[in-house]
């Protein structure tokens, strides 16, 4: 295997890089913390040494190291359960929790980057096994980053809905967002606190499918979580008045989003909301069957 040097060490060059380019904090911060970067670099490391060794061990008819494939597979899937476990706890101190669907999502992303690494090492050290041009393999690492790029890009609100801002108002001591109730505040003075300083954005779907997506109450709880998340909150304890709260039009399946933010900027709330990722285990397509073009006609 030795001859193999060169293509062992470019894929898993490219397979590290892919792995550091992927891991990225941001809002939401994941990983957050020093010891959750040093994890996930060395699972990437050794997911590029696994990608990077395939070909090399299948061409010396070492067809016990492709088994260890498998194994990181299994490994692979504990990072997930890992990642699920940890924001799970995490998300009991949350004023505005994630909700169990973000999370899943979130835990998924980890597991299934590791699988991108595996195949940006595997093209890397296959372009250097066949060809010997080690410029050539790191342009094709590259390009693999790229193509990694691009499938990390989920679908986003904006992509699904139309998000603009919405009027808050009373009815009484109920909150309305535009036609959207939202919720009785008994209170005065906490009917004025929330004139004054809350904000409402109403999202209106663009199809059946993303009105289907917008009812999914794990959607709902991820687009209460960026905006607060991105904006702040002035909720506490012992304030639920303050409580970001989505809540739809149960004639027309537009959806209204409440909060009382700690930076008052509308237009910022407008791009936040647009920018919430569609959430895998919320997505529903009822325009894919026959029932549902006609329902929808």
């Amino acid at each position: 295997m030795e001859q193999y040097g060169m293509t062992i060490g470019l894929g898993i060059l490219m397979g590290t890089l892919a792995r550091a380019y992927m891991l990225r904090s941001d809002y939401r911060q994941y990983p957050g913390y020093p010891h959750g970067y040093v994890t996930h670099m060395s699972l990437g490391f050794i997911a590029a040494a696994l990608g990077s060794v395939a070909l090399p061990a299948i061409a010396e008819k070492e067809f016990a190291a492709v088994t260890f494939l498998a194994l990181a597979a299994q490994q692979f899937r504990e990072v997930r359960n890992m990642e699920r476990e940890s924001l799970a706890a995490l998300d009991e101190a949350e004023l505005v929790p994630r909700g169990q669907d973000y999370i899943e999502g979130i835990a998924r992303v980890f597991e299934q980057r590791n699988y991108l690494v595996i195949v940006t090492a595997l093209a890397t050290s296959s372009v250097n096994f066949f060809t010997r041009w080690p410029l050539l393999s790191i342009l094709t690492g590259f390009a693999f980053l790229g193509v990694s790029e691009y499938l990390m890009k989920g679908k986003i609100l904006g992509d699904i809905a139309k998000v603009e801002a919405g009027r808050l108002h009373f009815e009484g001591p109920l909150l309305k967002v535009n036609e959207i109730e939202i919720m009785n505040v008994g209170l005065p003075e906490m009917r004025e606190k929330i004139l004054r300083d809350g904000l409402a954005v109403v999202i209106h779907p663009k199809d059946d499918n993303a009105r289907s997506t917008l009812h999914n109450m794990g959607q709902r709880q991820a687009i209460a979580n960026v905006a607060t998340a991105i904006l702040g909150t002035k909720k506490d304890i012992d304030t639920p008045e303050f409580t970001p709260m989505v809540r739809k039009n149960i004639d027309i399946g537009s959806i209204a989003l409440f909060c009382v933010p700690a930076e008052k900027d509308i237009e910022s709330l407008v791009a936040a909301v647009e920018r919430v990722p569609v959430l895998e285990s919320a997505r529903r397509a009822p325009l894919k069957t026959k029932a549902g073009r006609i329902a929808a006609d």
